[in-house]
């Protein structure tokens, strides 16, 4: 197998001649509310630059996920890396070779795509056996990959069926068994789960987990969904405009998001953002002020911040819903109105409305007891000190980290 190494890699895709010429547009009304851009990619003399400075060594057999919303740059990343996409600058290394000007086939790699990509006039058997054939592979060898990959991924009944005759769930499994039959270095995935339904994507992503604890190969995963990316990654990319925000261990980048971006894409709900201020209590202690409470900070971010010699400042503070708790001692507790309540079965989803900034609070079910927490209920609620991240309110920047 083999590691995957980007160094300084940069894509741009040249403005063509077209694109330079001004477009006729239809004319818009005067109370017609501008279209929002979807991105904010960069634009250079050279075109639109689609992947900035990627820097990432991927090691041996690794799970690696790259994340982020729709036109980040991460499918144009893992096209470079398959070799569908040329690279403006930058090297890439599988193993030790560098493979910029390496064809596809040549690389030694294998990609599932998001739309299953099966031959639709052959059986299974022959969409496996496919790739091998074209490498010339010796029937008894190709008979006995076909035979291992339909176990593995639990297809073998279905070896004589055409692709119309299957669901796609055992579709995209036929799709990764034409690619693990190749036994190659690097396996890329394009987004494969995102045409099932939710169950399915379920029951797929424990089958990759399980494929990947059977098979030898580096793992490269593209999606959109941070569900399928905290649950599948040894590490996650997180990206955003072309450029990289974050690369860490699921737990890594939900407990210690570098920017807004990060902390609000990753967690489900996202993490609530209030304004507030960063202060020194009495005891020379570091504490938020939300509204009318003031609650001092854990010693480990005590530290964070002494240790950058962080000056008091206003920021953005930031809370996951499952880090709120109901009311608190005095002086700690902001008040809010429930606007909506949520019964999700083992807890509730409050929507509250605090002084002009909408939250949700996760409370556990068990705790309510007999309490009334139905909509326009007057709420108190306070932060778990250990839990709170205090944001640059210009930059994005986590204080305790950037």
């Amino acid at each position: 197998m083999a590691t995957v190494t980007l160094k300084h890699v940069q894509k741009i895709y040249p403005s063509t001649e077209n694109e330079t010429k001004p477009k006729r547009r239809r004319k818009r009304d005067a109370d017609e509310p501008a279209e929002p851009k979807k991105n904010q990619l960069k634009v250079t003399e050279e075109g639109v630059v689609a992947v900035d400075d990627f820097n990432l060594e991927i090691k041996d057999k690794e799970f690696v996920v790259l994340v982020g919303p729709s036109g980040c740059g991460k499918s144009t990343t893992l096209r470079m890396i398959a070799g569908l996409e040329d690279i403006t600058r930058g090297e890439l290394y599988i193993g030790d070779r560098l493979v910029n000007d390496v064809s596809p086939r040549d690389r030694d790699i294998a990609m599932v795509f998001q739309n299953y990509a099966l031959y639709p006039h052959m059986s299974v058997r022959q969409n496996l056996e496919y790739p091998l054939k074209l490498r010339k592979t010796p029937k008894e060898e190709m008979d006995r990959r076909v035979e291992e990959a339909a176990e593995i991924l639990g297809i073998t009944q279905y070896l004589n069926r055409k692709p119309r005759n299957l669901s796609g769930g055992q579709r995209q499994r036929v799709a990764i068994g034409r690619a693990i039959v190749r036994e190659p270095q690097v396996l890329l995935m394009d987004e494969p789960l995102s045409n099932l339904d939710a169950k399915l994507r379920n029951q797929m992503r424990a089958e990759i987990i399980k494929l990947r604890s059977r098979i030898n190969t580096t793992f490269v995963y593209v999606t959109h969904d941070q569900t399928e990316a905290m649950t599948l990654g040894d590490r996650i990319v997180i990206m955003k405009d072309g450029e990289v925000q974050q690369i860490g261990t699921p737990q890594e980048v939900f407990n210690k998001p570098v920017n807004t971006f990060v902390a609000t894409f990753i967690g489900t709900p996202q993490m609530n953002m209030f304004s507030g201020k960063l202060v020194k209590n009495e005891a020379g202690k570091y504490a938020v002020r939300v509204k009318d409470a003031e609650i001092e900070l854990s010693e480990d971010k005590q530290k964070n911040l002494s240790d950058r010699n962080t000056a008091e400042q206003d920021v953005t503070v930031g809370i996951r819903p499952e880090h709120i708790t109901l009311d608190g001692a005095e002086g700690t507790v902001v008040t809010g109105t429930v606007d909506v309540s949520e019964m999700m079965g083992s807890s509730i989803h409050l929507h509250v409305a605090s002084e002009g900034t909408d939250c949700i609070i996760i409370v556990p079910t068990l705790d309510l007891g007999e309490r009334d927490l139905s909509a326009g209920t007057e709420v108190g609620f306070t932060f778990a000190p250990n839990a709170i991240h205090v944001f640059d309110t210009e930059t994005g920047n986590n204080l305790e980290y950037v």
